[in-house]
């Protein structure tokens, strides 16, 4: 008899998914769960065999023509006997008729090809070490930006509204963010959280490299001395200049990939992307 099922984990579950992707070497932050819990409360899932969790994936959605997948991971002594397959069916049938993003790291692109997914572009995971650096003229903290004006400028960005995530994401423990403020318009904004190794920022969004640069240099100092990482989209040279002019060097890298028509997103603005999990 077949004991397989899949279900969805509650938000004091979600420990589980996140500590097998830091076995798998994705470093999530350390107060992620509460920020991926509120987006979509139901959107982790977990395939059980006999009661015992032995795969995980996250469907999340954002608004109703847009989700995401991630977390998808089968635990090392069940690969290769279906049950993943199984998880990916449940996962992309939550997410019926949207556009679907993910995230795909090298080792699994083709597989997604298979399931409809087409490459957008790549995304590179760069990691050095933070430099102290004080926040330069112009910035002020992210918490000080009216609501309003961070959520529009956020759905420029990421392509979708997300504000109950966003809520969670720029106020979460062990993080910052701070925004480029420019005569009464938001030109740029980042945060920086700590995570399994060091700190991670994501996302970090602005309107030119030299925006990019003040906000990322205010979020280096977070930490410094300790590891620092940042995911960038490959086709922003912008992006890639500003991580080798930090020292930071490629470590990881996965594919942007979207079944369904994908977003229209200004790369050229994206210098950091939120995180490898949720987009």
């Amino acid at each position: 008899m077949d004991e397989y099922r899949v279900r969805s984990l509650s938000s004091d579950e979600l420990s589980l998914p996140l500590d097998w992707a830091a076995a798998e070497g994705w470093n999530p932050g350390l107060n992620d769960a509460s920020a991926f819990a509120v987006q979509d409360p139901a959107g982790f899932l977990v395939g059980e065999l006999a009661g015992q969790p032995i795969a995980t994936i996250s469907a999340v959605r954002y608004g109703t023509d847009f989700g995401f997948i991630g977390f998808y991971i089968v635990h090392p002594s069940w690969r290769g006997q279906g049950f993943g397959w199984r998880l990916w069916q449940a996962g992309m049938e939550r997410l019926a008729g949207r556009t679907v993003g993910l995230d795909g790291v090298v080792a699994q692109q083709e597989n997604y090809r298979r399931s409809g997914f087409v490459l957008a572009h790549r995304n590179i995971r760069f990691g050095g070490v933070g430099v102290a650096a004080p926040p330069e003229a112009g910035l002020i903290a992210l918490g000080s930006v009216p609501e309003a004006a961070l959520l529009e400028y956020d759905r420029r960005h990421f392509g979708w509204d997300r504000p109950n995530f966003l809520r969670v994401w720029q106020s979460q423990p062990n993080a910052t963010g701070w925004a480029l403020w420019n005569s009464g318009q938001l030109r740029g904004y980042g945060c920086v959280r700590r995570c399994r190794s060091g700190c991670k920022i994501g996302p970090l969004f602005a309107d030119t490299e030299a925006g990019a640069e003040h906000l990322f240099n205010a979020l280096a100092g977070f930490a410094p001395g300790e590891p620092l990482f940042l995911d960038l989209p490959e086709p922003n040279g912008a992006a890639r200049a500003l991580a080798e002019r930090h020292q930071l060097a490629p470590v990881f890298e996965t594919a942007r990939m979207y079944a369904g028509p994908a977003p229209a997103l200004p790369l050229d603005r994206i210098y950091g992307i939120t995180s490898f999990e949720l987009g």
